[in-house]
């Protein structure tokens, strides 16, 4: 049961703290705002590099991203949440059944890999060449989202035991 209540303690953090992200970004809007700007207008990399031709510069689009991050973040918490709730009624079943429960919990750990790897680490860092950026460089931060959500993911993929043994 300990390791049970581990991994639903687990889910209801990590859909606390990308529910924090999210409620961050859609109350003080302007914080992350210059963020995603400047790396989609790729005005703080490199002046010789070959890429420049990727940037967005656009300010609808820019708002446009930001808007699909904070819908995406909002997305991944919500799956967490409900996750961790479903992982809850389950957890006094068998293993079979607590099993079946983590499949709320890994779409949303998914969802928010795919955002902060996909979205952050892959595009944001590589197409857009944010990590030519001394100052609009999130990639640590970005690989910190994508560890924590891929250890969380590893834990919750092991198979349930049951309660009795």
């Amino acid at each position: 049961m300990l390791m049970r209540l581990s991994r639903i303690l687990l889910m209801a953090a990590i859909a606390l703290w990308v529910s924090l992200v999210a409620f961050g970004n859609l109350t003080d809007y302007g914080s992350n705002w210059p963020f995603v700007q400047h790396v989609l207008a790729m005005d703080t990399i490199f002046p010789g590099a070959g890429i420049h031709y990727r940037a967005i510069s656009s300010p609808w689009l820019q708002h446009v991203a930001y808007a699909l991050i904070i819908a995406t973040e909002t997305l991944a918490a919500l799956l967490c949440w409900l996750g961790a709730w479903r992982l809850w009624r389950a957890r006094a079943g068998s293993g079979a059944a607590f099993h079946r429960a983590k499949r709320m919990s890994v779409l949303g750990l998914t969802v928010g890999l795919m955002l902060w790897l996909g979205g952050f680490i892959a595009i944001g860092g590589e197409w857009f060449g944010m990590w030519m950026s001394t100052q609009w460089n999130g990639l640590e931060s970005a690989f910190r989202f994508v560890v924590v959500l891929l250890v969380a993911l590893v834990c919750l993929g092991q198979r349930e035991g049951e309660l009795d043994e």
